[in-house]
């Protein structure tokens, strides 16, 4: 299948085109805590979270499960590229960006301007900067790859420390 990003409008945060319902699970990650949620179809959100994590439960659509299922191959190690039915919500330019960074390979990076020389507006690397802060689904869509200039490391959302692990673990 393949990832899927399907472009769409902002949407309002308790339902979809279709008034579905919006699904979360836990997943206890090597770097915290995270929440996945999702449609029964697609998967909305990835996040780093504090605290405790509710893992879930037998109502939660079964992509929610699979995706965590492949999170944690991919910190085992066991998995480089994801299978899953992505549906985030943001503006236009934001999907565009997305969907470049879907492009990156696992273990490689790019600079923002990079990314902005690749969507067409080589001038844009800030407004990549700030549509890669808006990532909703942390890791599948890999903003850590995402370095500035010369290599720094620089704006990530779940805070730098997880950014650096997160390029550490793909490089081994």
């Amino acid at each position: 299948m393949g990832v899927v990003l399907q472009v769409g409008q902002n949407l309002p945060v308790f339902g979809d085109k279709q008034g579905e319902e919006i699904f979360s699970v836990g997943y206890l990650s090597p770097l915290g805590p995270m929440r996945i949620w999702g449609l029964t179809s697609s998967i909305l959100g990835v996040e780093f979270g504090e605290g405790d994590v509710t893992l879930g439960h037998d109502s939660v659509p079964e992509i929610l499960l699979v995706c965590r299922s492949q999170l944690d191959a991919y910190f085992r190690d066991k998995r480089q590229i994801f299978d899953l039915r992505l549906e985030p919500r943001g503006t236009p330019f934001q999907l565009k960006v997305w969907q470049e960074l879907l492009r990156i390979p696992y273990g490689e990076t790019r600079s923002y301007a990079d990314v902005a020389r690749k969507i067409g507006n080589g001038q844009a690397a800030r407004a990549v900067g700030l549509a890669n802060a808006r990532n909703p689904i942390s890791i599948i869509i890999p903003c850590h790859r995402v370095l500035g200039k010369r290599g720094a490391l620089v704006g990530y959302g779940g805070e730098l420390w997880r950014k650096q692990w997160l390029l550490d673990h793909e490089r081994r």
